[in-house]
């Protein structure tokens, strides 16, 4: 069954209340029909960040719940979950036998071996796109006295998987077909793109290779009547060879071209794209990472996106930056800028709500990150108490603080948008991108009898939607 063409929402497994529970009852007694589906971030056993080094597929951790809370969601909503395809944790089962037997370990051949990799020369290190500031690989010390030497693109936590090994093939099919039946809907498929280990490339999105592991994925994935939403953040180029191949691409251009439209009272840029993105993309104004820029690199003119950047940084925390596995104290130019969206937009609710209107009237299904549904400023007391950047963006609601900014009404705004996004039949239909001038946007969707039209002003951050209702055969207007 095709996903529901309606908002979903991503959100943590803990942190809207305390466990699954807490967050079911979140999102039955204050969102409800406002949303189709939901992304739940990693709830698998994890010893490392924030979930995203799950020591197994195959299990809820306790402190969050049970597959019954999980499948009490998926009855309700489309569930799409991550499945975490380029590393598994240094506490699961395959790595610890791994340490414990060596390579005389069943589990050995799931690992990528540097050392059978060839001679790695400084240049082959410059090469390398990596995530963290050192080389992209771990010593091993086994129990027997001996050593080796693995791939880790992530933290020490976050071992590689190799998918030249067809053990890994199994573990990652397995895994497949397991949450399936738990009711999964979407695979976000998280850090794909560092799947393919080539010495002298990037050891990032190699091509064909990458696209070769992709469909042997979405080939699994299809059987079991699930769909992939591959997650890369790159040159957009990438996002159209995804969507392409009948995979859902990201939007990730999208909340950089939108906050420059609105900050800078200039809507060409974003026109041009909106002309020519993947009309299959799944759209983002926030998510559990920063605001990303290599994806708006092309879009943007370098000027441009410098003076966003200084814009945003002003009230932001620390940027991630790029490096080089060559140099692991290099300084690179900027990854991720820190912020939640509401912050980013200076905490101004019309212009907060434009930038929903936008995203919501993008071609695509819109996802609304948890912070960003409640509109949630930046937490500096997690930034600094998590020593993670992205902390700023991943604040603890208790029961209590959601049902407060529930009435707040900015999120009452928020909520009648999406409850238009996912319910009106247009949406359904034909996208259409009307002229305007630059300090302003006007798009438009049509379905049969059902039409209906967004207008921003730019500069006065207005946001005016018109939708045409068969049922009273008059056209009917309103300012959010």
């Amino acid at each position: 069954m095709a996903l529901r063409n309606a908002v979903q929402l991503i959100c943590y497994p803990d942190r809207m209340g305390q466990n699954l529970t807490d967050l079911a009852e979140v999102l039955e007694c204050h969102l409800g029909d406002a949303i189709g589906g939901v992304h739940l971030l990693p709830f698998y056993p994890s010893n490392a960040d924030a979930g995203f080094a799950p020591l197994t597929h195959k299990e809820v951790d306790p402190r969050f719940g049970s597959w019954r809370d999980i499948r009490r969601i998926a009855a309700r909503y489309d569930l799409c979950v991550d499945l975490i395809l380029n590393h598994i944790s240094d506490q699961s089962p395959q790595f610890r036998d791994f340490i414990a037997q060596g390579y005389d370990s069943p589990s050995a051949e799931l690992f990528v071996h540097v050392e059978r990799m060839g001679e790695i020369s400084h240049d082959d290190l410059a090469r390398i796109h990596i995530r963290k500031e050192k080389e992209p690989f771990r010593e091993v010390q086994f129990a027997n006295g001996g050593q080796g030497r693995v791939w880790c693109t992530f933290t020490e936590h976050q071992i590689d998987l190799n998918f030249e090994a067809p053990a890994t093939h199994r573990l990652i099919a397995d895994y497949i077909a397991f949450l399936a039946e738990q009711g999964v809907k979407l695979f976000r498929l998280d850090a794909f793109g560092y799947i393919s280990k080539r010495i002298g490339t990037r050891c990032f999105m190699v091509e064909p290779d990458i696209y070769h592991e992709l469909a042997w994925v979405q080939g699994v994935a299809t059987a079991h009547g699930v769909e992939l939403l591959p997650e890369v953040h790159d040159h957009i180029s990438y996002q159209y060879e995804i969507g392409r191949r009948g995979m859902h691409p990201y939007g990730f251009a999208l909340p950089p071209l939108v906050l420059h439209a609105l900050l800078d009272a200039n809507s060409r840029y974003l026109k041009q794209w909106l002309r020519m993105c993947p009309r299959n993309q799944v759209t983002v104004l926030d998510s559990h990472d920063g605001i990303c820029i290599p994806d708006v690199e092309g879009l943007l003119p370098e000027s441009e996106i410098k003076a966003l950047i200084d814009n945003i940084d002003a009230r932001s925390g620390d940027p991630i930056l790029r490096g080089s596995a060559a140099n692991v104290h290099s300084v690179g130019a900027i990854y991720q800028l820190t912020c939640t969206f509401y912050d980013a937009l200076q905490r101004q609710d019309d212009a907060y709500i434009a930038a929903r209107a936008i995203q919501f009237f993008t071609p695509g299904i819109p996802q609304v990150y948890y912070v960003g549904w409640l509109a949630g400023e930046n937490d500096l007391e997690l930034l600094q108490h998590s020593g993670d950047a992205r902390g700023i963006n991943r604040h603890y609601f208790a029961l209590e603080e959601v049902a407060a900014r529930v009435q707040r009404p900015v999120v009452q705004r928020l909520l009648a948008l999406m409850r238009f996004r996912s319910h009106y039949p247009a949406f359904d239909g034909e996208f259409e991108l009307h002229s305007s001038s630059d300090t302003s946007v006007r798009l438009g969707w049509r379905n049969d009898d059902y039409y209906c039209e967004l207008f921003v002003d730019l500069r006065f951050r207005t946001t005016r939607i018109c939708h045409w209702d068969p049922a009273a055969g008059q056209q009917c207007e309103q300012l959010y």
